[in-house]
Order: structure tokens, then sequence, then C-alpha cells
């Protein structure tokens, strides 16, 4: 099937590449030259493992080009908008601005019978503001919504745990059901689920999937300040918790809280619509859910403070990680980087060590050090914060090593990912998020 991809940020580039992977014909369409150029040349612009092989294999093989002319998407049977929707300078709405030019500039090329799949996180409503120009030429609006995970997003494209199509009520709209079922033809053969809504409720999934997400996130964090009030150690009730088949464990992992582009504003432009609907209440418990992973910042900072006796200033403190999860290059919104700044901001000598997102973090925050080796941030540190839970760290470091490179044995687990019994029989002092 011939399709076209508009917006080759993360989510374009990665679906782009994985449909052309599966056979279809892909045309990416982005307005930023440099970007096209990358991907020409096989290398995205931000790091996802295996996307770059994609790339190289996609336009090698003729599946996939890239664009910056838009009249490149015309004669694609379907067409799938992948813009990103950031969250308002002013407020906590998403940004609707570049879904709308991005609408705006297809629809002169679109065909009668074509499809235009929205991908985007965008607030329930938009679907049916943008139908009227795509229903004049012809054309049919879905919702398809993304479910990525960063650091697995190739996977979860190729293949996800369920697809979702939001059609109108119309013939148009089932004719649209049926080309979507024959897009995701592999992934569904698979065994994977194809949910066929409305229009308002696929919008409506993805929101409310983080919403839930940073919701089981924040619950556990919350149990984390009772549990260090308490003297209880918040790892083991999570796993008491986990064992029950209706709660899970994942998610459960308490530490300095959730970040990156996706989970903090979408849960906010989630309430800012709920707000708009006349609704607000029904959705008050996000803003405490945003507050407590707020506050894990907060805390994960004041455990380094006490930890070295009151006083970090002029301290040397290597700080592992700097993308918001693993896997990623990521730093948006990141409590990694948020932790060192502001022990940047007590006096702290603050040495920032990444596998991938080194250059992104230099680039935002030039007033910390940073160190490309590991060892090299280690090296005379006063005190270790891990921040980022990266194999280099939680797996491949051990206790001895680290402690033949620093100058002093404090470490504090902010993702509590390591073995406290190891690190404490080793000499260090270990403090966890919530840990007795």
């Amino acid at each position: 099937m011939r399709m076209s991809v508009i917006g080759c940020g993360y989510l374009g580039a990665v679906h782009a590449a994985a449909m052309a992977s599966i056979g279809h014909d892909v045309v990416g369409i982005d307005v930023d030259e440099a970007k096209v150029d990358a991907l020409r040349r096989g290398s995205a612009p931000f790091f996802e493992p295996q996307l770059d092989e994609l790339l190289r294999e996609g336009t090698a093989s003729g599946r996939l080009r890239f664009s910056t002319d838009i009249a490149d998407a015309e004669g694609a049977a379907v067409h799938f908008v992948a813009v990103g929707t950031p969250q308002v300078a002013d407020g906590h709405a998403a940004d609707l601005r570049f879904v709308d030019a991005a609408v705006s500039s297809l629809v002169p090329h679109l065909r009668p019978g074509d499809v235009v799949a929205g991908k985007s996180t965008v607030p329930v409503g938009t679907a049916a503001r943008l139908s009227g120009s795509i229903d004049a030429r012809g054309a049919t609006l879905v919702w398809n919504p993304e479910f990525l995970r960063e650091g697995w997003a190739v996977h979860d494209t190729i293949t996800p745990d369920r697809l979702v199509v939001g059609i109108p009520t119309s013939e148009a709209g089932t004719r649209a059901a049926e080309l979507l079922r024959e897009a995701y033809a592999p992934a569904i053969e698979a065994g994977a689920p194809l949910l066929v809504t409305d229009l308002a409720t696929a919008e409506l999934v993805k929101g409310a999937a983080n919403a839930f997400l940073a919701t089981k996130i924040s619950f556990i964090n919350a149990m984390a300040e009772i549990a260090e009030a308490a003297g209880a150690d918040v790892t083991l009730l999570a796993d008491a918790l986990g064992h029950d088949s209706r709660i899970g464990r994942r998610y459960l992992g308490s530490g300095i809280g959730f970040g990156g582009g996706c989970l903090p504003k979408d849960i906010r432009a989630f309430a800012a619509r709920a707000e708009e609907l006349g609704r607000g209440e029904a959705v008050g418990f996000l803003r405490e859910v945003d507050g407590i992973n707020m506050r894990r910042r907060d805390r994960a900072v004041r455990m380094v403070v006490d930890a070295l006796g009151g006083l970090v200033f002029g301290r040397r403190i290597a700080v592992l990680g700097a993308a918001f999860k693993p896997f990623s290059d990521d730093i948006r919104d990141s409590p990694a980087l948020d932790v060192a700044v502001r022990l940047r901001g007590l006096g702290a000598d603050v040495v920032v060590t990444d596998p991938a997102a080194l250059d992104n973090a230099a680039a935002a925050h030039p007033q910390l050090g940073y160190a490309a080796e590991r060892d090299d941030a280690l090296r005379d540190a006063d005190a270790v914060v891990v921040v980022t839970e990266w194999d280099l760290y939680r797996r491949e470091l051990s206790p001895e090593h680290a402690g033949s490179l620093v100058a002093g044995r404090v470490i504090v687990d902010g993702r509590n990912c390591l073995d406290a019994a190891a690190w404490r029989a080793a000499g260090w002092a270990y403090h966890g998020m919530g840990r007795r």
C-alpha cells in the first residue's frame, strides 16, 4: 500500500520506517530540511534502538523516502498525521498548531477515497473540528492513536499490543477501517486486536492510558512517602501489591518519578480538556498525581543533601543519567536532569554522565559538568546519584568497582534499582527512596 506520514519527528520517523519494513511504500514529509536530510541518509536525529537500521533498509529498498514537499504525499491511500502536540506556553492545554497546519497543507492534495489517519495525541473533539475540510475533498478522517514506549518504539509499532481506529459512523468510515486493517495486516495476523470505535473514544484512549499509568506511578511514590515516615520498605510493599492480579507489579517502581515528552504534558492536557468540557472535577486527582511526581524530585535532592551532612556546596556529585528513561536520548522534562540542575543550584560540583543523552543535556544545561564515560564521572565523587536506570548503572556497575573510584561511598538510588544489601556490604552508605 502507498502511504504518507506527515511529520517525521519521533513518532512519524518510527512509523514511516516501520511501515516500510512490513512492505508498504512510504513517503515521510517534514518541513525541517536538516531532519529530512538525516533521515534520507538513514540516520535518525534522535536515539531509538533499531531505528537507524530500519531507515537504511527502507531507503535502500526504495520503499521508504523522505521529502519536504507536501505534494509528494499525493497519491497515497492513507495519510498518517504524526506531528507533535506540545503543551502551550501559557497553560496546560495541548498546542494544536502543528496538527492544524499539517492537515491544512495536506487537504489540497487529497483525492476522493483517501484516508487521513490522525496519530497525534490530541484533545477529544479535535477530529470533529478537522473533519469538515477533509470531507469536502471526498476523503475520510479517522483517528489511530499511538501507544509507543520510547526505547521500544520500533517493537511497539511492528508488534503492537492493540490497535485502535476511531471512525465516523458512515459507509466511508467503514471502508476506512478496512483500509487500516489492510495497512496493519501483519500485526493483526500475529494476534494484535483491532478495536474499531467512534472518533471521540479513539481520541480519549491515549490520554486516558497515560493518565492511568501516571496515576499508578504517583500512587506508589505516595506510598514511598508514607513508608519513609513509618519505617517501612516501599519495594517490598510494591512486591506484595503486585501479586494481586488486579493491580500487577509493572509501573509500581518507586523513585524520582516520570518525565519525558508524553506523560507530563498529556495528563495536563487531558485535565485541561476535561475542564473545557465542564467536567474538570472528574479528573481533579490528576493535579495531585502531577504534584506527587514533582515532589519526588525535591525528595531526591534532599536525600543527597542529608547524606552529605546537610551541605553540598563544593562537593563533587556524580549523577548517573540524563535522559528521562533508559534506551532514549530524550531529556524533555527529565527528572534526572532536574535533580542535577537543583544540586548545581545549591553549589555542588555536578558531573552528569549518560550513554545517549549527553549532547542534548549539554545543549540545554551548559552550566553542568559532563563526562562521556561512567568511570570518569565517578572518579573522586563525594556522592553518587542514580537517576536513570540504564543497565550500565544498575547491572554492570559493581559496588566494589565504584568504590575504587570515588572519594566518598555515599549513593542515593533515585530509581530503587540497585541491590541495597550488596552496596551496603561493600561499605557504601546506601539511600533508597521509600526504603528502610
